[in-house]
């Protein structure tokens, strides 16, 4: 169900792209310089800007779709609910406890020299 969505409102982006691409300038920005069609009252409506709206519509309605898909995939988990309950392994000093592995050579007795693998 997640992933038809998924591609229905990738297709929608798409499509709202180009869409909105394909339809004519205004003018620049905020309106200036287009002879008053962003000022005036409502301009006539095309048959792209009624695509654009149904385009639009429509992933608003997949972004919700997806959203509420999301929400009850994660409902009642959290991030610190999937975390181990177990604390990790330590020495009785409190520091934490080496990993153990036989290519590994046992640290100094003053405990500054680091691990390095074992020549063979």
């Amino acid at each position: 169900m997640e992933n038809v969505v998924l591609i229905i409102h990738l297709i929608l982006a798409l499509g709202l792209i180009a869409v909105v691409l394909l339809q004519r300038s205004e003018g620049g920005g905020l309106g200036i310089g287009g002879g008053g069609g962003a000022v005036s009252g409502r301009s006539a409506a095309t048959a792209l800007g009624k695509i654009t709206w149904i385009l639009a519509a429509g992933f608003i309605a997949t972004s919700i779709t997806l959203t509420i898909i999301a929400a009850e995939k994660s409902a009642g988990s959290s991030v610190i609910d999937r975390l181990s309950a177990t604390p990790p392994a330590q020495n009785q000093d409190g520091s934490p406890a080496l990993p153990a592995g036989d290519d590994l050579l046992p640290p100094s007795a003053d405990g500054n020299t680091p691990l390095v693998p074992a020549a063979d």
